[in-house]
């Protein structure tokens, strides 16, 4: 059973940045395919970016291509989700994602994923 916790949510104001973590129970993060997710008020829950197996690639969704990163730290078993200038419209419940399908050309979809987190709330002000 894989936990995954996630962190540094918070208010923003709009054009901020935050970095979210998120840690797992055990080594996932350079093993298994890692992805986050966020849910806005009222809507379905979206793809956000993922990071392949063995770290060898990240993949964005296009509202948030050149505003956001996701990286991880091997160490401390943690993917982290970078986002800068942050919109109103990234007003949304954060989740992180575990995947133990190594490939996969279907990361973008909520049903390739095996283990989630809590979530952490994002809310930006405009």
């Amino acid at each position: 059973q894989v936990q995954l916790v996630e962190s540094g949510g918070g208010l923003v104001q709009a054009g901020e940045s935050l970095r979210l973590s998120c840690a797992a129970s055990v080594r996932t993060s350079s093993r298994y395919p890692m992805g986050w997710f966020r849910q806005a008020p009222g809507k379905e829950r979206e793809f956000v970016a993922v990071m392949t197996w063995g770290g060898g690639s990240a993949y964005y969704a296009d509202s948030m291509k050149g505003r956001s990163t996701i990286s991880r730290d091997n160490v401390k078993n943690t993917v982290y989700l970078q986002m800068n200038s942050l919109k109103a419209e990234d007003t949304a419940v954060y989740y992180c994602a575990a995947s133990l399908k190594l490939l996969s050309t279907s990361y973008f979809r909520e049903a390739e994923y095996d283990y989630w987190g809590q979530g952490t709330q994002v809310t930006v002000s405009s």
